[in-house]
């Protein structure tokens, strides 16, 4: 299967099968990085259906997104300042360069994870910052489904991964390796939400104060948050 028809199947996905829960995460996601945020020209690859482009757009003066799925981009309201490109990240070529480039939930999926990063860096202008965020391997609740047996170790990917495509989970370390391979210094890298319990099972049974509390409860337990999220320069 080429990539162009695998990122295709997998936006269905999007569509049909994400939870209000899976959006609310995506939201807490941009309330971490917002404060990291520096325009005038941010560039976010891989928006999907436009969750966090929707409050991306109003933190520059101009926001570009690039998805390589069609339909999904084809979800993302118009806005005066932004600019939509259908591609796969390998093959986009900027017209110009980006104060921050957001890459939210991008290395997970994509074949090769180095290689992208360090092509990342030349769409910077000088000064400029790459923020990212991937699925943490050591979120309690995937250490849950270890004990379980529901999966035979933290890394594994289990049936949600295949799903949304996922061709790694990473830890804290492993996100290092991989920045350091491609010559990013890490200016700050922490954890989002602290999650025991599957997206169905909190969008089910938790209140809002809960999903506020464990919200803030991951700040202090990084390591073993849902989410790891990375500030990082050129070195």
């Amino acid at each position: 299967m080429t990539e162009e028809k695998r990122v295709k199947v997998l936006s269905d996905w999007y569509l049909k099968e994400q939870l209000d829960f899976d959006k609310r995460l995506i939201r807490f996601r941009y309330q971490t990085l917002r404060p990291h945020l520096q325009g005038p020209e941010g560039l976010e690859l891989g928006p999907a259906e436009g969750e966090m482009s929707r409050f991306l757009v109003d933190d520059f003066e101009s926001l570009t997104v690039v998805e390589g799925a069609e339909e999904l981009l084809a979800q993302i309201p118009e806005r005066p300042n932004l600019t939509k490109v259908h591609s796969l990240f390998e093959d986009f070529k900027p017209e110009g360069q980006f104060n921050t480039i957001v890459m939210d939930h991008i290395l997970e999926h994509v074949d090769s994870p180095v290689p992208l990063l360090m092509k990342a860096k030349e769409w910077l202008m000088p000064g400029g910052q790459i923020l990212i965020g991937v699925p943490n391997a050591n979120s309690i609740h995937r250490l849950v489904a270890v004990k379980m047996g529901l999966l035979g170790h933290a890394r594994e990917l289990n049936a949600r991964d295949h799903g949304l495509g996922h061709r790694r989970v990473y830890t804290h370390e492993s996100l290092r390796g991989d920045l350091d391979g491609a010559g990013l210094h890490v200016i700050e890298m922490g954890g989002v939400f602290l999650k025991p319990l599957s997206n169905q099972q909190i969008q089910d049974n938790w209140t809002e104060e809960m999903i506020e509390g464990f919200y803030e409860l991951g700040k202090d337990f990084p390591e073993h948050a849902a989410e790891i999220y990375a500030v990082t320069r050129p070195r």
